[in-house]
């Protein structure tokens, strides 16, 4: 630690002694081209007015920064875009403003990545927030690609995790150079002894990635996003005057380079994002590459194919859009560099480009990661399917499907094994929740399947995705941690104290995906909330052979219509129930967790007797423990492969679960078949 810290110190010299002396060809010049000189010389008159000297919405590209917000899930991203738009003039309606999705503002996660851009000191900065959570890696491999620098946040007393290494191994991919910035250093656990040693840690992070010596000369700034304030140097609580976010601001546009441009090569733009609008159809966001585009102008798609490149639609551009702030801008031209929306094409989508009719080159589209799990969507064919969603055919749920596809290139969707079915292939059980619960939201009712892993097979060796798991817990659960990751194949590669801490414990370790399914919500209930787990995904290793048991057997219904509280008082010993009296059940359904690793058959609409001979005593006082009520994330991590979970929009605090084979013969003879 101490080498890296010194070479570290080395090269913050050299850089101080670099930017003291400035070399002019590192300098940008306004006039670089003929072009440019003929649209900002005239503009002479009108710079005072606009900071980012732009003559007919065409911005200069030295004066652009293109920098996207990067960080391990609730390091801050989002509190910090909150406070540089204030700091640059916005208008913020409310905490968590770049989260306009109501399931972000619900959960306290982003979801998809946005744009906005905000003025500073005659630049324009764009800025991209992106998701931390490993399951929308996704979404910031696709926007990588239309920025020039990034903003690594790391928690100061956390240090980097699992995310971290992720978003910012692909930040490195693309040649950019991170600015590094510690954030929530007002906390009172952190000190600058604990600074310098995250510095340290993220600096080897840099060097195992394999970063370059530019990207390894990062500048570092102190900050708490929640105060409001960043700042070059080590403090608990800057001056009342530098309570601001000024130094940030000003690291972006001296260390992230201006996009390189060229204003009189023909228009080009990369697709990255895609949202559909009811009055003017697809709205394409992306990255102008070259040229310039007004309204008006003639345009069209292409794609790569196999064949070669291929022309998807002819049309012209009939809106020019800019985010600014928290608002949509309509703009009458942009230029090489700038971020930008457009509509008036109805065929392009995330990964095709748009171009002037004379350009027949299509622009290479992002490589994302291979998805690692899948699920079958389907019709709900229970008893009860068909009473409480609008949209519950197969055709329904297929468009809607394939719209999603086109929306976020980290999902799949195939034909699935049955009639009216979709396997469905993703990240994480998140990720496909975020969907499922989408399409609860408009309407849809359907059934899903439990996760399944998707292996590989090279060299006739079958392979299976390994992630990297961090778990921080109290000194009291690191044995059922250990116990429980052991069973699932997990391999532990380093164990420590928390620094700053006091009885936590941090465990690093691999586990195959298929071994993390259903771990969240036994992990929650065990540490009672208070401790954490987070994991990315690693690579394909060798497949690590069958896990252990890793949940007990069902209590499935063979009756059929109201459950009672007198079948239900019986039935309590045999295991945690998931329903409660007056719910409506069917054969098939599974209505509880049986104390044992077998399924039990029981009928939970059991009702007592009557007869004609009065009792010598009272009723008895039924008394039920309240059930065992599961969220949609805790379904899909509980439910077996024999298993179906029911979605509908009538019901959001109830998911209800369902054997797939109704019939208990049936199910029987389907179990006798696999076992031979």
């Amino acid at each position: 630690m101490a080498a890296a810290l010194l070479l570290r110190g080395l090269r913050s010299s050299a850089s101080r002694a670099r930017h003291a002396f400035p070399s002019p060809a590192s300098t940008p010049s306004l006039f670089a081209s003929s072009l440019r000189h003929r649209l900002y010389s005239s503009a002479a008159a009108s710079t005072a007015t606009s900071p980012a000297f732009s003559l007919g919405g065409v911005t200069d590209p030295a004066r652009i920064r293109n920098v996207a917000v990067i960080a391990h899930v609730d390091h801050g991203k989002t509190t910090l875009m909150d406070r540089l738009l204030r700091q640059c003039g916005a208008d913020i309606p409310h905490e968590r403003a770049m989260d306009n999705i109501s399931l972000e503002r619900e959960r306290g996660i982003t979801i998809s990545s946005k744009v906005t851009s905000v003025p500073w000191k005659e630049n324009e900065l764009n800025m991209v927030d992106t998701p931390g959570h490993a399951d929308f890696g996704g979404e910031v491999e696709r926007v990588v690609g239309m920025v020039e620098g990034a903003v690594l946040v790391v928690d100061a007393g956390e240090g980097p995790l699992a995310q971290t290494k992720f978003v910012l191994s692909k930040a490195l991919k693309y040649g950019l150079r991170p600015i590094l910035l510690l954030n929530k250093v007002d906390r009172p656990s952190v000190s600058e002894e604990t600074c310098d040693e995250v510095q340290s840690l993220v600096f080897d992070l840099f060097a195992n990635l394999g970063a370059t010596e530019e990207q390894l000369d990062f500048p570092v700034l102190y900050a708490s996003a929640k105060e409001g304030w960043a700042s070059l140097e080590y403090t608990k609580c800057p001056p009342d005057g530098a309570k601001n976010m000024s130094p940030l601001l000003d690291s972006i546009v001296q260390h992230v380079r201006p996009p390189k441009a060229d204003l009189e090569a023909p228009f080009q733009m990369l697709v990255s994002m895609m949202e559909r609008d009811f009055y003017l159809g697809r709205i394409l966001t992306g990255r102008v590459t070259s040229g310039v585009i007004r309204v008006g102008d003639k345009v069209h798609g292409l794609r790569n194919t196999v064949e070669g490149v291929q022309k998807i639609e002819d049309g012209k551009v009939v809106k020019l859009m800019k985010k600014k702030g928290t608002s949509m801008v309509v703009i009458e031209a942009a230029g090489a560099g700038d971020i930008i929306s457009m509509a008036g094409l109805s065929g392009p989508a995330i990964g095709h480009t748009v171009a002037n009719p004379e350009v027949l080159t299509a622009l290479p589209a992002v490589e994302l990661d291979p998805p690692t799990i899948s699920m079958t969507f389907g019709v709900n064919d229970s008893p009860l399917g068909g009473r409480d969603g609008t949209h519950v055919t197969g055709a329904k749920i297929g468009n809607r499907l394939m719209a999603e596809a086109e929306t976020n290139l980290a999902i799949n969707v195939l034909p699935g094994p049955l009639s009216e079915s979709f396997e469905v292939q993703g990240r994480g059980e998140l990720q496909l929740g975020i969907l499922i619960e989408n399409m609860r939201r408009e309407g849809f009712e359907l059934s899903v399947s439990p996760p399944r892993v998707m292996y590989k097979t090279e060299r006739g060796e079958r392979l299976e995705p390994i992630e990297e798991v961090t778990v921080e817990v109290d000194e009291e659960h690191v044995g059922f941690v250990m116990t429980t990751l052991n069973n699932r194949k997990g391999e532990v590669l380093d164990m420590g104290p928390v620094p700053g801490t006091i009885g936590r414990t941090r465990i690093f370790l691999t586990c195959p995906s298929r071994g993390l399914v259903g771990l969240k919500g036994v992990f929650n209930s065990h540490t009672r909330g208070t401790g954490f787990m987070h994991r990315a995904f690693q690579a394909y290793a060798k497949y690590k052979g069958p896990l252990g048991t890793v949940r007990k057997g069902v209590l499935v219904s063979v009756g059929k219509g109201s459950i009672t509280s007198h079948a239900l008082m019986s039935l309590e010993a045999r295991g945690t129930l998931f329903v409660s009296p007056g719910m409506e059940t069917y054969e098939g359904m599974i209505v509880g967790e049986h104390s044992r690793d077998s399924d039990l058959e029981i009928n939970p609409v059991r009702t007592k007797e009557l007869t004609n001979i009065r009792a010598p005593g009272k009723d008895e006082n039924i008394r039920l423990s309240p059930p065992r009520l599961m969220t949609l994330e805790e379904a899909i991590g509980y439910v077996a492969s024999d298993e179906l979970i029911e979605a509908s929009f009538v019901t959001p605090k109830v998911i209800r679960l369902r054997k797939k084979y109704l019939d208990a013969n049936k199910r029987k003879m389907m179990k006798n078949k696999i076992d031979k």
